[in-house]
């Protein structure tokens, strides 16, 4: 990739289209071992669930993953209501400072963690009109995905498969629907479990990828973090190349004939 491909959200610029969460791990140097493998500029916080000062004299994570490196990403994980919500953005907000980009996601189920998408949408208009910049985990739908995208969202995130499922990119033809009306950035967000479907993804012409599972549940996160690194990159730079279309079969040696040395006929010996 040249120096100029980079991801912008909400005006701002970063080299890596790799969004890395900082839940499952088994504590926070870990976390940062991954963050810093996977080369990651923006980190989701679980504000519900994870220390960022709300908690005096628990471990902080920003004593690990401070704003002075990462871009924060304050998420509503564990929220079923565009209510409560609203109101973890808002205590975010108050910790950090007056941060204002967000993820949000509004769940509809326990059991799936799929999104309820009319509250995502109801959401969505409050924290906008709020001042917030907003990225919103919502259903692969692409008519949902313009309204949020309508309503001010400055990137939109569908899910490739259900949260923590690992499963991969089920539905590549919604993505593409998606991505071809989008006129911000699209974020796969949930179901990515290894390298390759990071990859996929990025070649279907997503413009990044986020995930937390897929490296915290890895025998090795690390490594997997590292992977995932690579991943995204390579699908990156396959879609900016623009792979050769897909054939049945070809006529058509993928090495020229024309001029190779060819026998002749045998001259002299027995007939």
């Amino acid at each position: 990739m040249t120096t100029q491909d980079t991801l912008t959200i909400a005006g701002h610029a970063y080299s890596s289209r790799l969004l890395v969460g900082t839940g499952k791990y088994k504590d926070f140097e870990q976390t940062r071992a991954a963050l810093d493998a996977s080369g990651t500029e923006i980190v989701t916080v679980a504000i519900r669930r994870t220390n960022i000062g709300q908690n005096p004299g628990e471990p902080n994570l920003l004593d690990y993953v401070p704003p002075s490196k990462f871009t924060l990403l304050p998420n509503t994980a564990g929220c079923y209501s565009a209510d409560d919500a609203v109101r973890t953005l808002r205590l975010a907000r108050e910790l950090l400072d007056g941060h204002d980009l967000v993820k949000l996601e509004v769940l509809g189920d326990p059991h799936t963690l799929f999104p309820n998408m009319p509250e995502t949408l109801k959401a969505t208009k409050t924290l906008v009109d709020d001042g917030f910049k907003v990225m919103v985990y919502c259903t692969d739908d692409p008519i949902q995905c313009r309204m949020l995208e309508d309503l001010g969202a400055v990137a939109v995130m569908p899910l490739a498969s259900l949260i923590g499922s690992g499963m991969g990119i089920l539905n590549p033809w919604n993505l593409r629907l998606i991505i071809d009306q989008a006129r911000v950035p699209i974020v796969v967000d949930a179901g990515v479990g290894t390298a390759s479907d990071a990859a996929i993804a990025m070649e279907l012409g997503c413009d990044a990828v986020l995930m937390n599972t897929a490296i915290a549940g890895a025998r090795d996160p690390i490594l997997m973090a590292s992977a995932m690194k690579k991943g995204v990159e390579a699908g990156r730079e396959a879609f900016l190349a623009g792979r050769m279309p897909k054939k049945l079969y070809s006529g058509a040696p993928s090495s020229p004939t024309e001029g190779l040395i060819t026998a002749g006929p045998a001259s002299g010996g027995a007939k």
